[in-house]
């Protein structure tokens, strides 16, 4: 009888951290999940007719402790042999929910005024959308959320991806991912 109580109380412990371990959610209202990327967060440049617009993203459900979030978008399917960042943006307040459309746009100001947007593999700050070489299979565009356990990283503007990758993951409370797919 012992025994069976042993395992019963297995799996309900099972259970109930099961279910605590996806609260921290990442949402877009014109994102979905597994879902194609929109023409209007697509790139327009190299190629690409897109509108360039960085979605409008929100998340919950973050654990207790955090002091801050950072936001990355990265194409792991990039022809480069290391992927290829497309936004990077670190030092958001922990009261801050959601980042409107857009705000990945560096000269429209909807960032709040502590976050900093690294350089992309674009060569500049900002959202820099989806545009995969033409005729390739469909890539993997990874839009995450870091809930960190710091109110800032020390990091500026010149921060390389793998720099922000490295400190985000010292830090790292607990993520959260939406990944979208764009071929062409």
């Amino acid at each position: 009888m012992k025994r069976t109580h042993f395992f019963v109380a297995v799996a309900l412990l099972f259970c109930t951290s099961s279910a605590f371990a996806g609260d921290f959610q990442l949402t877009g209202p014109s994102l979905q999940a597994n879902g194609t990327l929109p023409a209007r967060h697509v790139l327009n440049g190299f190629g690409c007719t897109g509108e360039n617009l960085s979605p409008q993203l929100s998340w919950q459900g973050e654990p207790a402790g955090t002091k801050s979030f950072a936001l990355t978008v990265y194409d792991p399917d990039a022809p480069t042999g290391s992927g290829w960042w497309h936004w990077l943006v670190f030092n958001i307040p922990s009261d801050i929910h959601s980042l409107a459309e857009n705000s990945g746009n560096p000269e429209k100001g909807l960032l709040p005024k502590q976050a900093i947007q690294a350089k992309t593999d674009f060569g500049t700050p900002g959202y820099g959308g989806a545009c995969p070489p033409a005729g390739n299979p469909s890539h993997r565009y990874q839009f995450t959320v870091w809930a960190l356990d710091v109110d800032q990283l020390p990091l500026t503007v010149d921060t390389s991806g793998a720099m922000l990758g490295f400190n985000l993951r010292q830090h790292m409370l607990k993520k959260a991912d939406l990944t979208v797919t764009y071929g062409r």
